[in-house]
């Protein structure tokens, strides 16, 4: 198995991410964290869309089928009007048995252009044990690309942290696996710093934006490594689901602990 990373959503080309490849999308900050932690409370989809304009015209066509549908984006880390913020925090306890029509300003944008992949999953520090599991059983001799969705084209530590944290993961189940030198630095810088997760995304310039906002506490939640055993995978429909095999439970999937806030 070969490993890459991107260092940002910009990188995206198609001699990177084609049918040849596995994607692996991080936004720790926030939209792959509330990703996981909206299925792990129960959500039954997220649709991620590019913009806040997209996600009413989604939300107008699905109203024709369903009415649980909510609608929660952010534009540069500040609520967009009419949406919720999608905090984990605010969502956790909205989110059982509805779909979720989810604009950020990077992270869904990143889920959107890695599609003509393979498969693409979404990670963060929550789930990325569970991802790497995933496809450490499920994918052999294939080219996995982590790709770090950045920041309006600048590069984000947290989301190479996150990467680095499911590189490692990912190559402790294997038994060969050839990195990138992109690949094997977060790997490395993970490894260095792997009990600092609060404090290094909560000196990233993303997590400073959201601690002077007053979201410091979803900051330090999103932080946690390996609570949840969700694996959220893109499907041909542009909807982002539990990926087949994943434990169900009567409330929702299963988390490995339950850790609110």
């Amino acid at each position: 198995m070969k490993i890459h990373l991107l260092w940002k959503k910009e990188e995206i080309e198609e001699r990177h991410i084609n049918e040849d490849k596995i994607a692996v999308v991080f936004d720790v900050l926030l939209a792959t964290s509330t990703i996981a932690s909206c299925l792990a409370s129960g959500a039954r989809q997220i649709i991620p869309v590019l913009n806040p304009e997209e996600a009413f015209r989604m939300k107008d066509k699905l109203n024709s089928a369903t009415e649980d549908t909510l609608l929660a984006g952010e534009t540069d880390g500040l609520p967009v009007e009419g949406f919720i913020n999608p905090l984990p925090s605010i969502l956790n306890s909205q989110v059982a048995g509805k779909t979720i029509i989810l604009s950020t300003t990077n992270g869904t944008v990143a889920i959107r252009k890695a599609a003509p992949a393979k498969k693409v999953y979404t990670a963060s520090l929550l789930n990325g044990e569970a991802v790497g599991k995933r496809i450490a059983d499920t994918h052999d001799n294939e080219t996995i690309v982590a790709i770090c969705s950045g920041s309006r084209n600048n590069f984000c530590m947290e989301d190479y942290y996150g990467a680095g944290y499911f590189i490692h993961c990912l190559i402790r189940e294997m038994d060969d696996a050839e990195l990138t030198d992109s690949a094997r630095s977060a790997q490395l810088f993970y490894e260095n710093m792997k009990e600092e997760a609060v404090s290094v995304l909560a000196q990233s310039s993303v997590g400073q934006m959201l601690s002077d906002y007053g979201f410091y506490e979803d900051v330090a939640y999103v932080s946690q490594r390996g609570i949840m055993d969700v694996v959220p995978r893109l499907n041909e429909a542009g909807t982002v689901l539990m990926d087949e095999g994943d434990t169900f439970s009567e409330h929702g999937p299963a988390e490995k602990q339950r850790h609110h806030l």
